[in-house]
């Protein structure tokens, strides 16, 4: 990155406030840059977002601008938007969203043309096209075509169903409360239920992008309507997707609220276990995932925070399966991208042929992890993360992504986030106690480095 140039690209495609630091000038200049950057035929989606026409309509523009043909495949989540790219071969993609956060945010997230997020070096392109604003300009008569297809939504359920084994799921005859919170998955998600043959009960599933049934990222704290129905509706599993449906987080049978690495390490030690291998996962992620995968006989490969980068180790090393703690689970069986309805799907399954939900986490490893943030003011993440690196100096550490310390009965990963601005802390103890006091004694010294001058 040019010396004193902003970022622009976060962990997750380019995010900011609606009309402040997200405005439609941006995102106009953006799709000038990825237009030039990509050529040809380019897929755009958005989620649910009050503001996804306005964006849309400037990134749209600015696509058509540089001669690129595009089509509009509606309010779709982005992995039904990152297979249609896939398999209609196109140029890449574009999907309006941000994700898991608060409605006023919104983002534009870059696709390539196998369909997996925009790689590091393909978004420093696009911020380079950005900046010196050296665009494409079409002629008048070559600027690009505008249409439309419906049937990116069916096409991605319809693939889902045909890789995992429906017979077996139906006969199961499970009952599923479904939160689609409010997002994109509303258009998905209750479709690919009835096709895989299961019972089920929609919570929030009407599209509104002002989030009113609860906050779009699935926390236990927001999700207390579906923990709560799950029990009175004697459901076998619960389970509730973000904004823009890549990632999906379950409850069991009895309302317990499963924390994101549980999920990840059952689904990861089925998949090995059924055809051996590999699992790709990032620092962050505890080790009951590790752990899981070597009673299946495979092993883990740790990376970089961050979906695009997992996606492209897993296709490096031909794992199979890889994903994040977070719900975001990366299945090569349907594509390299996080996929809640996949992983919606595969849970299903796995619970068709082994069992509640409830008995498969009760077999897992313990894991006792404890993650918290310290908000940051603008640009003092840089400062803060060098302070904080003198201070450990001498310390077993690993430095693939952020700090993350081996400490005598766990470990402390210390991050600065990729998409807003705060420092992230990871804590694991042998106990929940430890957890806890270790997540508290690095809160504490960040803060104690930030008042030193």
């Amino acid at each position: 990155m040019v010396e004193g140039r902003k970022k622009l690209f976060g962990t997750n495609g380019v995010r900011g406030v609606v009309n402040e630091s997200m405005s439609p000038e941006l995102a106009l200049r953006l799709g000038l840059a990825i237009g030039t950057a990509m050529h040809g035929e380019i897929a755009i989606a958005t989620d649910t977002r009050t503001s996804n026409t306005m964006l849309k309509e400037a990134v749209v523009s600015g696509l058509l601008s540089t001669g690129c043909n595009v089509i509009d495949t509606g309010i779709i989540p982005t992995p039904a938007l990152q297979y249609f790219v896939r398999e209609r071969r196109l140029n890449g993609g574009v999907v309006i969203t941000a994700s898991h956060n608060p409605p006023e945010f919104n983002g534009v997230k870059a696709i390539a043309s196998d369909g997996t997020e925009a790689s590091s070096q393909e978004e420093g392109m696009i911020e380079d096209i950005f900046y010196s604003e050296n665009f494409k300009r079409a002629r008048w008569n070559e600027i690009g075509q505008l249409h439309f297809n419906e049937q990116a939504a069916s096409d991605y359920i319809d693939a889902i169903a045909s890789k995992v084994d429906v017979a077996s799921i139906k006969k199961r005859k499970l009952r599923v409360v479904l939160d689609c919170s409010n997002g994109a998955s509303c258009f998905t998600s209750p479709y690919l239920l009835e096709k895989l043959g299961v019972e089920f009960i929609t919570l929030n599933a009407q599209p509104q992008g002002s989030f009113p049934g609860h906050e779009s990222e699935p926390t236990p704290e927001h999700l207390q309507s579906l923990i709560k129905s799950v029990s009175a509706l004697d459901a076998d599993l619960g389970a509730a997707h973000d904004g823009d449906a890549d990632r999906t987080v379950f409850v069991d049978e009895k309302g317990n609220y499963i924390p994101g690495e549980l999920s990840l390490a059952l689904i990861a030690m089925e998949e090995v276990r059924k055809s051996g291998g590999t699992a790709v996962v990032p620092v962050s992620t505890p080790s009951v995932v590790e752990r899981a995968v070597a009673s299946a006989g495979g092993k883990t490969i740790y990376t970089r925070v961050g979906s695009p980068v997992v996606a492209r180790k897993m296709m490096e090393v031909h794992a199979v399966i890889g994903g994040e703690e977070n719900g975001g689970i990366i299945n090569p069986r349907m594509q390299y991208c996080r996929d809640g309805g996949m992983t919606l799907a595969t849970m299903l399954e796995i619970i068709a042929k082994n069992g509640s939900l409830s008995s498969l986490i009760a077999k897992l490893p313990e894991s006792h992890t404890v993650k918290t943030k310290v908000q940051l003011a603008e640009g003092e993440g840089h400062m803060l993360m060098e302070r904080f690196r003198q201070s450990v100096q001498g310390m077993k550490r690993d430095e693939t992504d952020g700090i993350k310390l081996f400490l005598d009965r766990g470990w402390v990963l210390v991050r600065p986030s990729g998409t807003e601005p705060l420092i992230r802390i990871f804590a694991e103890g042998d106990t929940e106690e430890q957890a806890r006091k270790y997540a508290e004694e690095y809160v504490r010294i960040i803060n104690e480095l930030r008042e030193k001058r």
